[in-house]
């Protein structure tokens, strides 16, 4: 019998998301156990401070990289838009399950889309990503940073914020759909790079667990997620950066759109490249060094000057 210990973070959302994967590696092979390792991350520790001022790569995922590498676990299920795009020696995201919504939503005071808003409104999100899109295309709200879990941050509105934006994935995931009030298109506000995206992640050289998990790839997510992760990797950017990227596919063609924007909403680079979906990690490539070309370095480089300050 084959029992396979899964490392996830504490939150509903993460317990969600290892709890689905555990019932189907049960369901695919019966007679197959697993229980979960419960960790709480760094990131998960500091709420009092934005995301972006804490610092460092992995806030999600250093703690739950080290049970994989110590034997306390033998995968780990990540949300994978907070995954680094270095891992640990002798790890690897090995299976994407098929993707969900990539697309944030929102909830509102006044029950309507963001328009309805006033024009000082108060916008709470935790992603500099969404204030940098938010801030272009509406300048006279202030965007403010919320933490905590989905329903924390969604019990915020009409306390703190006049409207609050999460990712769709987690809400249809926690079955909250009937709080929100609607949902930002991608040709709006371009997702998280991964977002909506699971990934497990396993040791290399642990060949039976690998071949167990290996039955929940989802291939199409798989090829959209390498485009996406090659953008941010050629960007060097973390989960806690304003880069955005959304890749779409049609049949073996790749279509990637990546933004880089500055927080302010003063300058926004979006651009986007189509080729082979076998060539997804080169088209990735490509779209940063463009981007860069077009300004990002600038702006990456200011954004990363003024958190280390």
């Amino acid at each position: 019998m084959t029992h396979i210990r899964i490392a996830t973070r504490k939150s509903p959302l993460a317990l969600w998301q290892a709890e689905w994967v555990s019932a189907e590696l049960e369901r695919l092979f019966p007679g197959t156990t697993t229980e979960l390792v419960k960790i709480v991350t760094r990131g998960d520790k500091i709420l009092d401070v934005p995301l972006a001022k804490v610092g460092g790569k992995g806030l999600f995922t250093k703690e739950i990289d080290e049970a994989l590498l110590d034997g306390r676990a033998d995968i780990a299920v990540h949300s994978m838009k907070d995954v680094p795009t270095e891992l640990p020696a002798g790890t690897s995201i090995r299976v994407h399950p098929e993707r969900e919504d990539a697309r944030d939503v929102y909830a509102t005071i006044t029950g309507g889309d963001l328009d309805s808003l006033p024009e000082d409104a108060t916008v709470g999100t935790s992603s500099l990503r969404r204030i940098a899109q938010i801030n272009a295309k509406y300048p006279k709200f202030k965007c403010v940073s919320i933490r905590g879990n989905i329903q924390t941050r969604r019990n915020k509105l009409g306390t703190e914020v006049d409207a609050v934006i999460l990712a769709a994935a987690g809400i249809i995931r926690m079955g909250m759909q009937d709080q929100m009030h609607g949902y930002l298109e991608v040709e709006d506000v371009l997702p998280a790079v991964a977002q909506g995206t699971l990934g497990i992640q396993t040791r290399n050289d642990d060949i039976e667990t690998n071949r167990l998990v290996d039955q929940l790839n989802h291939i199409d997510t798989t090829d959209r997620t390498r485009a996406e992760r090659a953008f941010l990797a050629r960007l060097e950017g973390g989960c806690q950066v304003p880069i955005g990227a959304y890749a779409t596919l049609d049949g073996d063609k790749l279509h990637l759109e990546g933004v880089v924007g500055a927080v302010d909403g003063s300058q926004l680079i979006r651009r986007n490249v189509s080729g082979l979906r076998s060539e997804g990690e080169a088209l990735g490539i490509q779209l940063a060094d463009i981007i860069l070309d077009l300004g990002a370095r600038e702006i990456l480089q200011a954004l990363y000057s003024s958190q280390n300050t």
